[in-house]
């Protein structure tokens, strides 16, 4: 009797070892693929206590959640002949479980690999003003560069590739810089250019409809008085149109008696005469003085006499006024 306890008591133990050997326990988020004796199973194991045999039978799980891979810095060179540093990330995920374990060995380390060298390749082809101001069209062609050899023969979908970073030398960067402020200053006077040539029109047409209607000067005559007047400061400007000072140019010349035009063309020899006349060419010479010896204080009376002789023999204001007047 103690035997048969015995032995039933090994057989439950090897029934409970065979039974946790033959369960496996799958997650919603992954598939199992089972291989009996290195052959594969064509059924998949869904999420799920699963049973298999203990012997012979080996499962793998494969996770089907989007995995992200960063993509190392890599130097490349652009078609325009530009060095720069450019990183990535990648986002895939599995849809066929056994080609992502029987067609590729690693697929994380595959994936990783074709990113960079599909990266490296797209960024060759394309020049520095595309890589910089178009990245969705980068993006887009990187992630069918990486399709192409991922999603059929690997059981890999490709759902996203995202430039993260452009490093670009310093020098590159200065020039960048310098080109970006000249743009920006072309623009400026672009624009300032324009509004000045709009403000010329407009002010052409609002001349043109003052000189239309003479009632718009005298209003806007008063506006600026009014505009003038209202910061209370003590002086007022008024201003003084200039065909009233050609009026009263020409009832100056006809009170004279001489039109304005005959006044005008002596005023240049009048002005000549009484220039001459005034300041006449002495007409009385100046005396010789011969070489002579004297002392020092007959020679300074001598000049003071020749010079008294020539103020008195000079003609004066008075004398040119009488002769014009004659």
């Amino acid at each position: 009797m103690g035997v048969l306890i015995t032995v039933l008591a090994v057989c439950a133990v090897a029934g409970l070892i065979l039974l946790a050997l033959s369960v496996r326990n799958v997650q919603q988020y992954e598939k199992g693929v089972v291989f009996r004796f290195g052959r594969l199973l064509p059924d998949i194991r869904g999420p799920g206590l699963r049973v298999i045999r203990p012997i012979g039978d080996r499962m793998r799980k494969v996770s089907v959640q989007t995995e992200v891979l960063g993509i190392p810095p890599q130097g490349s060179i652009t078609a325009d002949n530009v060095t720069l540093t450019v990183d990535a990330v990648v986002y895939f995920k599995v849809i066929d479980p056994v080609k992502a374990l029987v067609n590729v060995r690693n697929y994380p380390a595959a994936v990783s690999q074709i990113a960079q060298t599909s990266l490296r390749s797209v960024i060759g082809r394309a020049d520095l003003d595309t890589l910089l101001s178009d990245r969705d069209h980068i993006n887009a062609e990187l992630k069918k560069v990486m399709d192409a050899p991922t999603e059929e023969p690997w059981g890999l979908r490709i759902e996203r590739v995202e430039i993260k970073d452009i490093a670009l030398p310093e020098s590159m960067m200065r020039s960048m810089s310098k080109q970006a402020e000249a743009e920006r200053e072309r623009r400026a006077r672009v624009i300032a250019a324009d509004g000045e040539f709009q403000a010329s029109q407009r002010l052409t047409d609002a001349a043109a409809t003052m000189a239309d209607t003479p009632g718009a000067l005298q209003l806007r005559l008063l506006q600026t008085v009014v505009d003038v007047s209202a910061e209370k400061n003590s002086t007022l400007v008024m201003p003084f149109p200039v065909e009233m000072l050609r009026f009263f140019e020409r009832q100056s010349g006809e009170t004279d008696g001489e039109p304005a035009g005959r006044r005008v063309h002596r005023t240049p020899r009048r002005a000549a005469l009484s220039t001459s006349a005034v300041f006449p060419e002495p007409t009385t010479p100046a005396p010789a003085l011969t070489p002579s010896v004297s002392p020092p204080e007959e020679r300074a009376d001598s000049r003071a006499e020749v010079a008294r002789e020539r103020r008195d023999n000079w003609p004066t204001r008075r004398d040119a006024e009488e002769s014009l007047s004659g």
